[in-house]
């Protein structure tokens, strides 16, 4: 495995200077400036952003099967892909001290060095991202702060930690940006909102933004509770109803799907020890009847000097059975990035050969925060089939892969952001029945993100 880092060790090395270039000059009859004016409505209270991304990848021996959106392409063994992403926020406040809010923004992207045939060698985009207007109720009602909320228009919708629903926008294929994930927000999205203190009550629609070349039709509507005692737990419940080309996604056309989740620190006396819980119940008649769930406890030891945190996750995903007339395939609908590990399950075989279906996969982490400004750790993953027989009658094994993961996250200064990661993958008996190949995976990666 080759790495090239030229880019990413110039961006270093620029870092520190680009702060020094923003911080304010001394202060001194040369350093007073006049107040320049947007030229934008000043009764409205304007926000800019602007986020940017740059990775270098790079492989050895991958399958490179893109479970993320089903579209074929070739990253080859090593590529390189960016984005940009300016936004420009707006909010008014009513003389009842509600408020309207709205977002705009837009996402370029290119990924260098990848060969898919249909696109040519180098893919870039650049499309509209949030695009949205909402109103809140802010301080104009006694039951708490911005206790009614509704958004329609493009915009970002995530349930829990990320396990069903938290992207809304496809990336890779055609877009370009296969890892970035800077897309984000739903093509469109009504939600509304009601949150009394300790409880949130939702109601949401949402159509994903999906590739061109794989567009499902995928759509929703459902409703969410959650409750909040304290800060330290939160239980929730959701049901959704799921509509889909029936061409492309026969089971989630017409999809009911039940979701329970807990997330606790239980213990007054052991505020450092913490649960999650989560179920998902697919039901469809013979289209689809599949079951998913997860299990984690974590013990932080904040008192420690670099407060190492250790973590163990079970997780289940059905598979389907092919002794049956159903399919009991679960089908994983739109997870997102939450953490390292979750819900793209280890940074080789979670992204880029296997999904959050006929799947059980152990995961064990150890995490350290040695400053404010870095932490990192270790990630071990060990994936199973749960019906090795859906991948082919010569497959018979469950065992598919033991994959370790190196990471470090270094935040350089409030703007600049490194992550460096490395990767090894060990095939085992399924993979090698379903493939063929035995050769062991080996990744790496250095991503620069800038915020604004």
């Amino acid at each position: 495995m080759t790495v090239r880092l030229p880019l990413a060790m110039i961006i270093l090395l620029l870092a520190p200077a680009t702060l020094s270039a923003q911080d304010p000059p001394p202060d001194g009859p040369e350093a007073k400036t006049e107040e320049r004016p947007t030229g934008l409505p000043s009764p409205i209270t304007w926000t800019f952003n602007f986020d940017a991304g740059w990775g270098n990848f790079g492989f050895a021996n991958s399958l490179f099967n893109n479970p993320k959106e089903g579209v074929e392409e070739n990253l080859s063994d090593q590529w390189f892909e960016g984005y940009v992403k300016p936004a420009l926020s707006a909010t008014y406040t009513l003389a009842s001290a509600s408020q309207i809010y709205g977002k705009i923004s837009a996402v370029g992207e290119r990924t260098y060095g990848s060969v898919p045939e249909a696109f040519g060698q180098d893919i870039s985009s650049f499309y509209p991202e949030d695009l949205s207007i909402g109103w809140r109720s802010g301080e104009s009602l006694e039951i708490g702060e911005n206790a009614i909320d509704l958004t329609v228009g493009r915009a970002r919708y995530r349930l829990g930690h990320g396990f069903l629903l938290y992207d809304g926008a496809a990336e890779g294929g055609s877009r370009g940006g296969y890892w970035t994930n800077a897309r984000q927000a739903f093509q469109f999205a009504a939600i509304g909102r009601f949150k009394p203190p300790h409880h949130t009550v939702e109601a949401f629609y949402l159509d994903k933004d999906e590739l061109e070349e794989n567009d499902t039709g995928s759509r929703l509507w459902g409703a969410n509770y959650e409750f909040s005692p304290n800060e330290a737990t939160t239980v929730g419940a959701t049901f959704m109803k799921w509509f889909a080309d029936t061409e492309f996604k026969p089971g989630r056309d017409g999809l009911n799907v039940f979701n329970v989740r807990a997330y606790t620190a239980p213990f007054s006396s052991a505020p450092d020890l913490s649960f999650e819980f989560e179920y998902a119940a697919e039901r469809n008649g013979d289209a689809l009847d599949s079951n998913a769930w997860t299990a984690q406890g974590t013990y932080e030891l904040s008192d420690v000097t670099w407060k190492p945190t250790f973590t163990y996750r079970y997780a289940f995903f059905q598979g389907d059975d092919p002794a049956t007339a159903a399919d009991e395939a679960f089908d994983p609908l739109f997870p997102g990035f939450y953490d390292w590990g979750y819900w793209w399950q280890g940074e080789i075989a979670g992204e880029y050969f296997l999904s959050n279906s006929n799947l059980a996969s152990h995961l064990v982490r150890a995490h350290f925060t040695p400053a404010e400004s870095i932490s990192g750790g270790l990630l071990f993953f060990r994936f199973r089939l749960d019906q090795p027989g859906s991948y082919g009658p010569q497959v018979t094994e469950k065992n598919v892969a033991f994959e370790t993961d190196l990471y470090t996250d270094w935040k350089i200064n409030r703007n600049f952001t490194v992550s460096v990661l490395a990767a090894y993958a060990d095939p085992e008996e399924a993979v090698k029945q379903a493939t063929g190949r035995t050769k062991n995976f080996a990744y790496g990666m250095v991503y620069v993100a800038y915020s604004y």
